[in-house]
């Protein structure tokens, strides 16, 4: 898969594109990504900051995609759970910065050669422009190793 394509396309996704939410990076390697979401009409709640819907949506599809295209089709990688802590109310651009690293493939890689589901937690954080916590996502991935058939 393309990185830079893909980038273009989820731009283009209607649930990132209405939401103000843009991709502004993958790396070829998918071990890194940068997500950013605009403050706008569309995307404030009541009481004018960030819906908490649009911090969550822009943070959903990261940690699968970037973990199912490293360690590759033998796997099946799935969202389990996930969990939002807001910290601070969110005005003007956020970001949320997406890294996995090599220790954290092997360690998932290891751990389901057994065949065994594998629950591995993955956390991101939500900034604004000061470097600021404004929220911060836990996702838990399932992933199992693909069993073969004979």
């Amino acid at each position: 898969m393309n990185a830079n394509l893909l980038r273009r396309g989820m731009n283009l996704w209607p649930p990132f594109l209405g939401a103000g939410i843009t991709v502004e990076h993958i790396s070829k390697d998918f071990r890194h990504a940068k997500v950013g979401l605009k403050h706008g009409l569309l995307n404030r709640n009541i009481i004018g900051v960030h819906f908490g819907g649009s911090l969550f949506a822009m943070t959903d599809p990261f940690f699968m995609m970037m973990v199912s295209q490293n360690i590759g089709k033998g796997y099946i990688v799935w969202d389990q759970a996930a969990k939002i802590e807001f910290l601070k109310p969110g005005q003007g651009k956020v970001h949320a910065n997406f890294e996995i690293t090599q220790e954290q493939l092997d360690d998932i890689i290891s751990s389901a050669e057994s065949g065994d589901k594998v629950l591995k937690d993955f956390v991101v954080d939500v900034k604004d422009q000061k470097g600021d916590v404004v929220a911060r996502i836990t996702k838990t991935l399932y992933i199992r190793k693909k069993i073969k058939k004979s």
